[in-house]
């Protein structure tokens, strides 16, 4: 691997690590995109990269300062946990089958549709408050 692609993946990862840890984001959100920005990667490749990246430093070391600071339902989790594995398995299923450009479309408008949902209910909140 050489030097620059080094620093860019090194970037990217800790990048999306601090925006994961602070406001609690999935990865994947910053990640695929850089990875098809920046990297080349196609979509279906970035998911791929973005999933494996994922498994150790979410699963064990961010959970742990927030369950330090009591913030972790663990009930919640595990229950969450079961349908996250199956949606996991059955949503890469489905993507692998599709059409790349509609899958990067989708990834596109569900983005879109979270960011207006979050900056529209933010103004309300600023406005009233």
């Amino acid at each position: 691997m050489d030097p620059q692609t080094l620093v860019t993946l090194l970037l990217i990862g800790a990048a999306a690590g601090i925006l994961s840890g602070f406001i609690g984001i999935g990865g994947g959100l910053l990640i695929v995109p850089a990875l098809m920005y920046f990297m080349g990667m196609s979509q279906m490749a970035a998911q791929g990269t973005s999933l494996a990246l994922m498994l150790p430093p979410i699963g064990a070391l961010a959970v742990m300062n927030y369950w330090k600071a009591g913030e972790v339902d663990v009930r919640a989790a595990a229950v969450m946990v079961l349908a996250f594995v199956a949606g996991g398995y059955f949503g890469s299923r489905i993507a692998l089958s599709l059409d790349p450009l509609k899958v990067r479309l989708a990834f596109g408008l569900v983005m879109l549709l979270v960011a207006v949902r979050m900056i529209v209910q933010t103004t309300r909140a600023l406005w009233i408050s």
